[in-house]
């Protein structure tokens, strides 16, 4: 689907990352995508983002709008008409914001799910809480700004942590037909990451047992990103028909 391309600002992007089994989360994964892996281990999260001054590029920024968004992912490769690639698999969007809601997949990139948001945050912390209307999703997280990730990260470092993430600019999400996935580009100005020290988490995506058996998952570390201009660029929706892919 060609979309509009979209402008505005990441007031505040958390990465809350888990380190999986990778034989399990491929069994979640939709041809031709497989797991990109991080010292053996595939690497899955939950991307919550609050994005200010949201209009069509060239609309002036005091027509845009705010929303809280939660969008569950998963870091992927995949060989397609341009060689090996890598970005993220969406199974999952959900937003505060009406407009997503009726307007994702049509002008906003990706279909969405209306969900209730409670922020509290400063400068050096954040506390959120999201639950989709329809029951499908929850999530609480309570962080601070960290200098260091956990000691038992698979990452060895902050830097090696940007550097996995930062190509996964291209995501394709699902939406209400099986055989199609919405394709949509991020591209920002500048990339920095902190890390942070995670007091709590919980996601009822992740502890669902019948996805994820006991032990094959596990919180690896969070990542923080503030004031970031961006855009959103559509490109070629993604289809997946009998086990091989077509874009279109």
């Amino acid at each position: 689907m060609r979309l509009p391309t979209i402008a505005g600002v990441i007031r505040r992007r958390l990465l809350l990352n888990f380190r999986v089994a990778p034989d399990v989360i491929a069994r979640q994964l939709p041809s031709p995508f497989a797991p990109k892996l991080q010292d053996g281990h595939a690497i899955a999260g939950i991307c919550l983002i609050r994005l200010e001054s949201i209009r069509p590029r060239g609309l002036p920024r005091g027509l845009g709008f705010a929303s809280e968004n939660a969008a569950h992912r998963i870091a992927v490769e995949w060989t397609g008409e341009q060689g090996r690639q890598e970005g993220v698999f969406i199974p999952r969007r959900d937003t505060s914001s009406r407009i997503n809601q009726v307007a994702g997949g049509r002008v906003f990139p990706g279909e969405h799910h209306a969900a209730r948001f409670r922020v509290s945050e400063t400068a050096e912390s954040v506390s959120l809480e999201m639950e989709a209307e329809d029951g499908g999703v929850s999530v609480r997280v309570a962080a601070s700004v960290s200098d260091r990730l956990p000691a038992d990260s698979v990452f060895a470092s902050v830097e090696d942590a940007s550097r996995f993430f930062e190509p996964g600019s291209l995501g394709y999400s699902r939406t209400h037909r099986e055989d199609r996935l919405h394709g949509v580009i991020l591209k920002t100005r500048t990339w920095h990451v902190e890390p942070l020290e995670v007091q709590e988490i919980h996601s009822s995506y992740f502890a669902d047992t019948s996805a994820f058996p006991e032990g094959s998952v596990a919180f690896d570390h969070g990542l923080i990103m503030r004031n970031i201009e961006h855009e959103w660029h559509g490109t070629p929706d993604l289809y997946v028909e009998g086990g091989r892919t077509s874009e279109g």
